[in-house]
Order: structure tokens, then C-alpha cells, then sequence
């Protein structure tokens, strides 16, 4: 049945019209946004998609609307601000194939220049080869029967992703694609690129350490 695309959008009108003519490109069996009520023009570029949803706000809640409308066999969840290289819907359905990998995630390309982006892209490929943990900017892929199973995302309102991830890795392998996605680097060029490094890093060590996300939320603000 191929791949549904699901794309959360909250104020996303810079990006999401270059996102989705981008992703239309690579012929999935479909693209679903879910908006979580923006004020500026996110909807009306949604019109481009095949399926489009209005939902409760939360990148979580989102997401799993969108999951229980798709029809393809394969569900892809990305950000409204990243770009998929050619071949990416491929692939992610061959290493779908493979017994022991229970979900993968796309090679982060950060979208500027610099070996300070090109070692934050590195840290994330590692981060998933040896803790299973994937982030959503990364472009998460999931057979959508194994998704349905799991129960879906987490209803949190920060961290979904990794929490989800904390549940697939007992499952099987999260694997990682050759194929990249490719990141804005808006949140790192408007807070600094160490200090949104280090709180991403320390964001992640609290939670694992037992702090609830929700309580997090607050230091990590929404940026649009």
C-alpha cells in the first residue's frame, strides 16, 4: 500500500508549501497534515496535501490522528520544516522488511554550513545506533499494524518521540537509513548553536532521569 506521510503543523506557513511539493515529488501513497490550529496561512498550503486535519494542539495528539486516517502500510512522521532525499520512501520500506528492525530513521543532514552542523548530524545518527532512541526531526518510519500495537505516540506534550522510541527499541532494532533528511536550521541560528545543543542535551538527560516531559516544556520554547 506504500507510504502515508504524516506531517503535525502548528504556524508552519515559511516551510510547509516547500515541504510538501518536495515529498509530492518522491510519489508516497500519500501526504496527511494535521494542524493544530495555526492563525497564519498553514492552511491554506495544506490544501496540497491528500488529507487534511484539524486536530487538538499537540505535536503527539497530532500525529496520531493522523495515523488512525492512513491507509498506507508504512507511516512516516516528519516535521513540517524538513526535506527527504530521493529514494528515502524506498529504502525505509526495505529495512521494514527485515525481521529484526522493528522502525527506522533517515540520516539528519542540518541544512547549513558548518562542522559544528555537521557534527550535531553525526551525534544524531549515533545517538540511534546505540541507545535506539530517534528523534522527530529525523523522520521516524513504522509499519503502521506495529505502530497500531504499540499504541502509538505517547500523549505528552514534549518528547514523544523519544519515549516512543524507549518502547520500539524493546521490540527490535530502530534503524538508521543511508538516505538524509534534511533539517532547518532555524531553532540552532535563532538560539545559539551551543546553547540549543546543551539544552537538547540536558532536556533529554532530565527526562531520562525520571522528570516528567510535560514539566520540561516550558524550557524549551516554540519557535516558528
Amino acid at each position: 500500500m506504500g507510504v502515508s506521510i504524516i506531517i503535525p503543523t502548528l504556524n508552519e506557513e515559511s516551510c510547509l508549501a516547500q515541504t510538501l511539493e518536495s515529498v509530492r515529488q518522491l510519489r508516497p501513497h500519500e501526504i496527511i497534515v494535521v494542524d493544530g490550529g495555526s492563525s497564519d496561512a498553514t492552511s491554506r498550503q495544506a490544501s496540497k496535501a491528500d488529507v487534511f486535519l484539524q486536530g487538538p494542539r499537540g505535536r503527539a495528539l497530532q500525529m496520531n490522528l493522523g495515523a488512525a486516517r492512513a491507509t498506507g502500510e508504512t507511516l512516516l512522521f516528519m516535521h513540517a520544516d524538513c526535506l527527504l532525499e530521493n529514494g528515502a520512501l524506498e529504502e525505509a520500506e526495505r529495512l521494514l522488511d527485515r525481521r529484526t528492525i522493528i522502525a527506522g530513521c533517515f540520516s539528519m543532514r542540518v541544512r547549513a554550513r558548518g562542522w559544528l552542523f555537521r557534527s550535531i548530524a553525526a551525534c544524531a545518527t549515533a545517538r540511534v545506533r546505540f541507545t535506539g532512541l530517534a528523534y522527530g526531526d529525523q523522520g521516524l518510519f513504522i509499519r503502521r499494524e506495529r505502530f497500531q500495537k504499540v499504541g502509538g505516540f505517547p500523549p505528552l506534550a514534549f518528547m514523544e518521540d523519544l519515549f516512543l522510541s524507549k518502547q520500539l527499541r524493546r521490540l527490535g532494532r530502530i534503524a538508521v537509513a543511508r538516505r538524509r533528511i534534511f533539517v532547518s536550521p532555524r531553532r540552532w541560528q535563532r538560539e545559539g548553536l551551543i546553547r540549543q545543543t546543551l539544552r537538547n542535551w540536558t532536556l533529554t538527560t532530565l527526562a531520562a532521569a525520571g522528570i516528567h516531559p510535560d514539566r520540561l516544556t516550558a524550557f524549551y520554547p516554540a519557535l516558528r
